[in-house]
């Protein structure tokens, strides 16, 4: 299950309301201010940073640039309750099932869970006032103003046409919530409780009957049904998301049943549950000027929520307002209590990061989620700053790092032998790029699941390796043999040692460089002359070839210019070899088109993860999304090894399963070497105008401030006042 930072992660989490694994939400953590949050220095988004809170794939957030809201996010840029009674089928409930206790049952009857978790007991019981980590008395009022990169053109963010503008998540709830304080955890929301067999066949949700849309109407089974029929329909992530949910119906007044077509999955339930829900009678209608409404269109109609905010005005492209709803159906909940504080929440986009962060220094803006090391280190020297008007700190975050990486489309021909993209990543040096533009700050990322016990380690052994001998033959063999290390350039001579390497890789599949004569744009008459009389030699260069005499060429297509500093002393490094690199830079929505379409060599992208993967690692590696355009498989993988291995993950048995599966799919990945790894960063970087209150304790996972901080009226007064001298 998949936590989205917000890719197009996501993610996606630690400054936006929500740290929610469904595509709405990851709406949220799509700006540059949540999504960059994830890992610094992370890729520009595509859309509304994919990242670690957003839909599963989330991506959640790429760092040393804003990461792609992945439609959410994730993440890393992504992300459980104890005191829960389990079904009595389930022996070892933190092993064997997403446990949660009872709100509602009958001795006989199956248990009505209030709280779902892959990884152990929910930390509230059903009898909870709030969490922890809010301040139930938190004032409620003010305004958040935030930045947002590019552009948007819909406000519909269910289908996976448009670019989606920031903090949609905002207007949509789901069945349950999950905590940005508990990996892999969820609490009852729009459903009151969760219900399901001891083999995970289906599960049924008692819907709460206070639950309401901003019109008023109830929150049906109807609504619910609606939501899941038409988000497969409309948006191929949801298709491969809810592949193994092949019914929905109303078994109550207020019950909605989800069947299974297999069981033994544990994490289908919680997916479920991260359905949002939108009217069915608003879709089904007619908009203002007698069109027909479509979840599978764009749109700039504010659509009808039912989340704790509203969208209040929108000037297209440039900006978007939510304000809070005050009569909001769920505020009272414990789940929402101390929630959601803000009166107003803007998002104003700008083309470029340096006037937005501009308008920050001066207080158009209020709060700053820094993704660039180079710009912590060396920016944060202005006068409010200095004078305390601005506050700056880096809060640490405990959620699984996203692989941030140069992803190669292998269904380019240049790229499907892997000792190719092998050469690739040893041409990449890592730690000159750490030492000159992030000031050593980061670490580089050895694993599609870092910074957790999902990572792989060592060799495999026990459970882990009796998975992998089931596809010994198809994977490759240094899978069992060899610990999986990036290169390292620690000492002077250690990247000529990776060329030299990398040469011999680039041989071994085909590729042999030449010195060729090459035409000299400075070389003018008398020069071409002196070479024609043989008293001067022409310019010569190394040109990488295949055996048809093909140039090996790659274009990496980016969609800003904060990757250009990273990505032009790679491209030299590239050329020394004799390989013919370019960049492209497209606005954002050339670049969402581009990479739907898979119309590119080499992107960044992101992809986050959570504690407990599941039914995204279908979309992100599985063969059957390798042709879907829109599909989180933007690599083109198509290996029936990691098929097979992302169904271990998908129906573990418990824990321990999932965990040696997950190590071997880490394992064969990287051995595979389908993308050049990037770095991670375990903090939020957040600078603010010191007009915030917050709880004494945050969440783990980030920082959360739209969710669970507050405005200051008295901090705001001494601001100004402070302004005005």
């Amino acid at each position: 299950m998949q936590m989205r930072l917000t890719p197009f992660i996501l993610a996606a989490l630690a400054f936006t309301s929500f740290s929610l694994p469904n595509p709405a939400k990851a709406q949220d953590a799509a700006t540059p201010a949540a999504a960059a949050a994830q890992s610094a220095d992370a890729p520009k988004p595509a859309e509304a940073p994919k990242t670690d809170d957003a839909p599963k794939p989330v991506d959640a957030p790429k760092a040393d640039e804003p990461t792609k809201p992945s439609e959410a996010a994730a993440p890393a840029e992504a992300p459980k309750p104890a005191e829960a009674a389990t079904t009595p089928a389930t022996p070892n409930p933190s092993d064997a099932a997403p446990a949660g206790a009872a709100s509602t049952a009958k001795a006989a009857d199956v248990q009505c869970h209030h709280a779902l978790s892959l990884v152990g007991e929910p930390k509230y019981g059903p009898d909870f006032k709030n969490f922890d980590w809010v301040n139930p008395n938190a004032p409620k009022g003010g305004t958040v103003r935030q930045w947002a990169d590019g552009t948007f053109d819909t406000l519909n963010p269910f289908s996976d046409k448009g670019v989606k503008a920031a903090g949609l998540g905002l207007i949509f709830d789901s069945l349950f919530t999950p905590s940005p304080d508990e990996p892999s955890t969820q609490y009852g929301l729009i459903a009151e409780c969760a219900s399901y067999p001891a083999d995970y066949s289906s599960v049924t949700f008692k819907l709460r009957p206070e639950a309401k849309f901003h019109d008023g109407s109830p929150i049906t089974p109807e609504d619910v049904i609606f939501s899941f029929e038409q988000f497969k329909n409309v948006n191929p992530f949801y298709a491969f998301y809810y592949k193994n949910v092949v019914k929905a119906e109303k078994t109550g007044d207020h019950e909605v049943k989800f069947t299974f077509d297999k069981t033994g999955n544990r994490e289908l339930p919680m997916i479920v549950g991260e359905l949002n829900v939108v009217s069915k009678a608003y879709w089904t209608g007619k908009n203002a000027d007698g069109s027909q409404r479509s979840l599978a269109a764009t749109t700039v109609e504010a659509p009808l929520g039912n989340g704790a905010y509203k969208i209040k005005s929108v000037d297209t492209g440039r900006k978007i307002t939510f304000e809070r709803v005050p009569d909001y159906w769920a505020k009272d909940l414990p789940v929402m209590k101390g929630q959601m504080n803000f009166d107003t929440l803007e998002f104003t986009y700008y083309r470029d990061r340096t006037p937005a962060f501009e308008d920050f220094k001066i207080g158009n803006i209020d709060v700053w989620s820094e993704n660039r090391a180079d710009a912590w280190a060396t920016q944060y020297n202005f006068d409010s700053l200095k004078k305390g008007l601005v506050k700056k700190e880096a809060i640490p975050v405990k959620r699984v790092a996203p692989m941030q990486a140069f992803v190669f489309n292998i269904r380019r021909p240049q790229f499907q032998d892997p000792r190719v993209r092998h050469a690739f990543n040893l041409l990449f040096n890592f730690e000159e790029t750490n030492k000159k533009l992030f000031y050593n700050l980061y670490k580089r990322v050895g694993s599609y699941f870092e910074n957790s016990d999902l990572q792989a380690t060592g060799l495999p052994q026990g459970r882990e390796l009796e998975i992998l001998n089931e596809i010994k033959s198809e994977v490759p063999p240094e899978v069992f043999t060899a610990t999986y290390e990036n290169p390292v350039n620690a000492q002077e001579g250690d990247f000529r040692k990776h060329q030299q390497e990398a040469l011999k890789l680039f041989e071994d599949a085909g590729w042999k460089i030449r010195s060729e004569t090459v035409n000299d744009p400075h070389c003018g008459f008398w020069c071409k002359a002196m070479q024609t009389i043989g008293l001067s030699a022409g310019s010569t260069a190394r040109v990488l070839r295949n055996d048809r005499g093909d140039q090996m060429t790659v274009e990496f297509l980016i969609n800003g210019d904060t990757f250009e500093r990273i990505i032009l002393p790679y491209v030299q490094n590239l050329e020394a070899m004799g390989i013919k690199a370019t960049v492209r830079n497209v606005d954002d929505a050339q670049y969402k088109q581009r990479e739907d379409n898979r119309d590119f060599d080499i992107i960044v992208d992101s992809f986050a993860q959570s504690n407990s993967p599941g039914n995204e690692q279908r979309d992100f590696w599985g063969s059957a999304a390798a042709d879907k355009p829109g599909s989180r498989n933007t690599i083109g993988i198509k290996n029936p090894a990691i098929d097979h291995l992302i169904d271990k993950i998908v129906f573990s048995k418990d824990r321990a399963d999932l965990v040696a599966a997950t190590h071997a799919l880490d394992r064969v990945l990287l051995w595979n070497y389908y993308v050049v790894p990037h770095w991670y960063y375990p903090y939020d970087r957040l600078a603010y105008w010191d007009v915030f209150g917050r709880p004494d304790k945050l969440p783990s996972q980030g920082a959360a401030l739209t969710q669970v901080w507050w405005y200051d009226a008295d901090k705001a007064k001494a601001v100004q006042a402070a302004k005005g001298k």
